[in-house]
């Protein structure tokens, strides 16, 4: 596990990483070592933190991530990317997405941000980079032998559901709630994020897996009202 605190649950083994600090990327990644089969990249902040902080650890923080592990894993294994159902304005913002995917700096968020090219809330606009970035590299890392998927979580029962609801809106989450009749857990969204890593996914590549209880196709559909941010 890594992370910018040691976990209070078991783990293996602990490395101390802030993803949002290159170097300290970098550090981790040497410590680790080779012959790595399955990375599940799942750090990030929620969008009541710093907007510019936000940006650079949601998505080009997990990018360095990324592509600092390739060449230490394994042939055939898989990378996962947990990204967020908050992922609505992905497809007119596309084009702002495409900007932040071809800079190759860390600070490629939290600079559109400042200079006001950078639509709705730092929150969202990370996950959708995040998600379109795993689609933009299926190929490259196909080449390597090596799988990418996302996975799209909705409200979950965990310390950060009081900062999800200023991204849904606190009028809108309980109505989410109401229409599956619960949040999900973290034993709801935990299999989710192993299954593209198992052998029986092999021709899972590039997919962002939902697993929302079926919120966002009802929000798609018009059965409620979805987040416009």
């Amino acid at each position: 596990m890594l992370d910018v605190e040691a976990p209070d649950v078991p783990a293996g083994r602990f490395v101390e990483c802030d993803s949002s600090n290159p170097a300290s990327t970098d550090d981790a990644v040497d410590e680790l070592g080779t012959g790595r089969d399955v990375v599940c990249n799942v750090a990030g902040l929620a969008g009541t933190a710093p907007a510019e902080l936000v940006m650079r650890d949601n998505f080009p923080g997990h990018r360095h991530v990324t592509e600092r592990l390739p060449d230490r894993m394994n042939d055939g294994v898989s990378l996962v990317a947990v990204a967020s159902m908050a992922r609505f304005g992905r497809p007119r913002r596309l084009e702002q997405l495409r900007q932040s995917l071809n800079r190759d700096d860390l600070d490629c968020g939290p600079v559109r941000l400042r200079d006001n090219q950078v639509s709705g809330n730092a929150y969202s606009f990370s996950k959708e980079a995040a998600t379109v970035y795993v689609m933009t590299m299926v190929l490259p890392l196909a080449e390597r032998g090596l799988r990418i998927n996302a996975v799209s979580p909705g409200p979950a029962e965990e310390p950060v559901l009081d900062d999800f609801a200023t991204i849904v809106g606190k009028d809108d989450l309980p109505s989410v709630r109401n229409l599956v009749g619960r949040y999900a857990e973290s034993a709801d969204i935990a299999p989710v994020t192993v299954h593209p890593s198992s052998g029986d996914s092999a021709w899972i590549k590039g997919s962002n897996i939902i697993a929302d209880g079926g919120i966002g196709d009802a929000i798609l559909s018009g059965v409620i009202t979805g987040p416009d941010r």
